[in-house]
């Protein structure tokens, strides 16, 4: 006995302390900012905003540019279709560009 009082009762009132810092600590992580594991929704924007890319095809659809994309993939040119507000557009690198319409207006 711990000064009067039952080691057992004692021991089992404090078990419930580190079941409250777990589920503080899992609330923390589920909430905490910019670490979620829901992918965002991809934001659009103009054919000049992705940065060093630079776009080479205006394809009609997104069917006709992954098709297009996949011809420049094949020959070694990292491409990428991306949706922007005007429109699916294939982006390369720059030092891959001459190769890329080149090769593009051979279709």
């Amino acid at each position: 006995m711990l000064g009067g009082v039952n080691n057992q009762l004692f021991f089992m009132s404090l078990a419930g302390f580190p079941v409250v810092l777990f589920l503080i600590f899992i609330l923390k992580w589920t909430s905490a900012r910019g670490k979620s594991l829901v992918e965002r929704v991809p934001v659009q924007g103009s054919p000049d905003q992705y940065g060093t890319l630079v776009a080479v095809a205006n394809p009609a659809n997104h069917i006709e540019g992954e098709i297009l994309r996949q011809k420049l993939v094949a020959v070694g040119i990292r491409a990428t279709l991306t949706q922007t507000n005007e429109g699916p557009r294939i982006f390369v690198f720059p030092q891959e560009e001459s190769a890329a319409r080149a090769h593009l207006k051979s279709f």
